[in-house]
């Protein structure tokens, strides 16, 4: 069994980061396909608004409600090819993986950040009327959606949610690009540091009784931000603070969990990389910056690969066509150019693939080829769940490692 198998049958999150245009986007529907495979209630998340996942689900729009994926077992099926179901290829996975197994289904959504901070605020508040007051504030409508940090923290938010209550088997995150993929991971702490902040804590005694030296300390700070962005501002923000008074100790438990969940031994973190030097340096990056945690990288997919045909064969040795057959040696001369030129880049990418092996010992590398097509349907999904799952094939062009492709 492939270790990225492995994770996919007993890993409860799998979290997919990398720099943008490398694949994150297919390589996360995959695993989650290949989780469904294997007969796990999986979902795959994507917080990219683009049609990405969508696409390669074969559906015509995600929101922010898990929508059941219907027709990809018959897709893996067609994608197994006629050897499926034989002794030596169950299911045209490999040998060893074994037959897909009964009552898998396969859920994906798009996040969408205003949807679910308003669901975080009907969950803490104490009362329908709190609620009301946060929802309907203008500051509240104004930040909910555009607020740095906001995003991150609310996918994380709803990967909690499916985790814990969406009765999933397997939820399988698609990042945004390297940088912002750290703010994603970050959010839970960062909104304890916010929650515990001297500021936000003066900002939020107004209301309550007996501190009136702050309230007059509190009065003065506001007046002087009423100078800067105007009284209306300053005159929401007060009422927002009022209206949150009581649920900052739900936003502080629920973040400390999601934190928690980040480090958990059933949570798995996979970077996907290219073969350049940018993606390289990217996927370092993340991998240790994820060091300094209780996390750590437990598979690289390296997407987009070219294969490696090795030196030119003596039968495109120009120097073997017949004399007379000008036109041919010179096709011949062209097609041997073309080879070594393949396979020039092919060792470059191999270089890259050693780069990260060796900052990034005993994580397990899947090689991925440079496919013709784009994945735009469940068809090429199940394809590329085929390259990304089939174990290693011993003797293979750069260790035999398996193959996926696509963003």
């Amino acid at each position: 069994m492939s270790d990225l198998v492995r994770l996919a049958r007993e890993r409860h999150v799998i979290i997919c980061a990398g720099p943008g245009g490398v694949g994150k986007t297919t390589t996360a529907a995959a695993i989650a396909l290949e989780g469904a495979r294997l007969g796990r209630r999986a979902c795959v998340v994507t917080i990219d608004p683009a049609k990405r996942l969508a696409d390669a689900l074969g559906v015509e729009s995600l929101t922010n409600d898990a929508h059941r994926v219907e027709g990809w077992q018959a897709a893996v099926d067609r994608a197994a090819g006629p050897g499926a179901g034989t002794a030596g290829d169950p299911a045209g996975h490999g040998a060893g993986v074994g037959l897909p197994r009964a009552g898998g289904e396969l859920w994906a959504l798009m996040l969408d950040t205003k949807s679910t901070f308003d669901n975080v605020v009907l969950r803490n508040a104490t009362s329908e009327q709190q609620a009301r007051a946060i929802l309907d504030n203008r500051l509240y409508r104004n930040i909910s959606g555009a607020l740095g940090g906001t995003q991150e923290y609310m996918a994380m938010e709803k990967l909690y949610e499916l985790h814990h209550e969406g009765g999933f088997d397997l939820v399988v995150v698609d990042t945004p690009p390297t940088r912002h993929a750290l703010d994603f991971l970050d959010a839970p702490a960062r909104l304890l540091r916010f929650l515990n902040n001297r500021i936000f804590r003066l900002l939020m005694t107004p209301t309550r009784a007996g501190l009136r030296a702050v309230n007059v300390a509190t009065q003065m700070i506001l007046r002087t931000i009423s100078r800067v962005v105007g009284g209306a501002m300053v005159a929401d923000a007060v009422a927002f603070f009022e209206a949150f008074e009581g649920m900052e100790q739900g936003f502080r438990d629920r973040a400390a969990r999601v934190e928690a969940l980040l480090g958990d031994p059933a949570t798995a973190f996979v970077v996907v990389a290219a073969p350049r030097r940018d993606a390289v340096d990217e996927a370092l990056y993340f991998a240790d910056r994820l060091r300094g945690s209780a996390s750590r990288v437990e598979a690289l997919v390296v997407n987009r690969m070219f294969p490696s045909f090795g030196p030119v064969p003596a039968g495109l040795d120009p120097a073997t066509v017949p004399a007379g057959a000008e036109g041919g040696a010179r096709l011949v001369e062209a097609l041997a150019a073309n080879l070594r030129d393949l396979d020039a880049a092919a060792g470059r990418e191999e270089q890259y693939v050693a780069m990260l092996s060796r900052r990034l010992p005993g994580v397990p590398v899947v090689r991925v080829p440079f496919l013709p097509d784009d994945v735009h349907d469940l068809a090429g999904l199940a394809e590329i769940d085929r390259w990304l799952f089939t174990p290693p094939v011993a003797g293979a062009a750069g260790g035999g490692d398996s193959r996926s492709h696509g963003e």
